[in-house]
């Protein structure tokens, strides 16, 4: 195999495991919209905050240390101790889940029956709420996200391809976070079909996606439902928080890595998680093939923006993506 073939290949499997970190945040999109109709502008900052949130009760930190201190003049930032890391990431969880009870008594519940479009505002808002919160109780500053996940290349991976396509191929560089994020994606993503599919509460979630009125009729509590949906959103934050955090650090950028989610929810449909999984891996692989073939010619950077012009395609031709269902109205 020549050296050339290979390092496509090498390519392509990149691709593929940042197609899954991206559709790791896109499926926070796909259950809030499936169950609610709500268009979550706020899924990025939420996986945002649950990383500055595991980071600090990590390090055992003072939340609004910094407020506290201003106000008080103390100089308070730490409790002494530190939180191993799987009971800071159960009590990250709970924190989210609290947001999500939060989310739905004091916001959403009060816009029952309104337009999309006030629903879709107010989690814009919800958005920079949650983004001022969480500077103001862990601080801007960039965080380092010391999990104990592995760093760098995989030397077994490189040491089992070199030599392939001849001397000049030293083998596939492959990064084993982006291998622990790929199993990480994959049990959760597995996960939440089977309680989707075999749990009483997923079969509920799935009756108030189809039809909220029929659901109410038969007794679901849709308050319930979307504390549970919102709750779901959370858990899918915390561990795209964890992952993205881990590989670039806890900063306020980001809150972005929702902006490429857009493309993944484009390309796989709102409506569909295994649509969230499959755009999610197109566009992973696409951006990076392009990348490789097509960005020495024009310079580079194609990344940047390939995942938007292939979305912008597929809203001219197959606006609803995918896998996602095609609504028809009556006029």
């Amino acid at each position: 195999m020549s050296a050339d073939f290979l390092y496509g290949i090498e390519v392509i499997i990149n691709g593929l495991m940042a197609g899954v970190l991206y559709a790791l945040v896109a499926l926070g999109f796909v259950l809030i919209f499936k169950a609610s109709g709500i268009f979550n502008y706020a899924q990025g900052v939420m996986a945002l905050f649950a990383a500055l949130t595991l980071v600090g009760i990590m390090e055992g930190e003072v939340p609004f240390s910094h407020l506290i201190n201003a106000v008080f003049g103390t100089n308070i930032h730490h409790f002494g101790w530190e939180v191993p890391a799987l009971l800071a990431i159960l009590l990250t969880l709970v924190v989210m889940i609290f947001f999500a009870w939060a989310v739905q008594q004091f916001v959403f519940r009060h816009l029952v029956g309104q337009e999309p479009i006030i629903l879709f505002m107010a989690t814009i808002g919800l958005a920079y709420f949650l983004e001022g919160v969480g500077d103001l109780m862990w601080g801007s500053d960039i965080k380092t996200l010391a999990l104990g996940l592995p760093q760098g290349g995989s030397l077994w991976v490189e040491d089992m391809t070199s030599g392939l396509g001849g001397d000049d191929f030293y083998g596939f560089f492959i990064d084993k976070l982006d291998m622990v994020a790929t199993v990480v994606a994959i049990v959760l993503v597995t996960g939440l079909i089977l309680f989707a599919q075999y749990t009483k509460q997923g079969r509920a979630m799935r009756a108030v996606a189809d039809d909220h009125q029929a659901a109410l009729s038969v007794g679901i509590s849709l308050n319930f439902i979307w504390v549970l949906v919102w709750s779901l959103a959370g858990l899918v934050a915390l561990v795209a928080g964890i992952m993205w955090g881990a590989k670039s650090g806890v900063q306020f950028s980001l809150s972005l890595i929702a902006l490429k989610a857009l493309p993944v929810l484009m390309l796989g449909g709102f409506t569909s998680i295994p649509g969230a999984i499959v755009g999610g891996l197109i566009i992973g692989v696409g951006e990076k093939l392009f990348e490789y073939i097509i960005g020495p010619m024009v310079g580079g950077a194609t990344e940047n923006w390939f995942a938007y012009v292939l979305a912008l395609i597929f809203l001219v031709f197959r606006p609803q993506g995918l896998f996602g269902e095609k609504i028809i109205e009556r006029v």
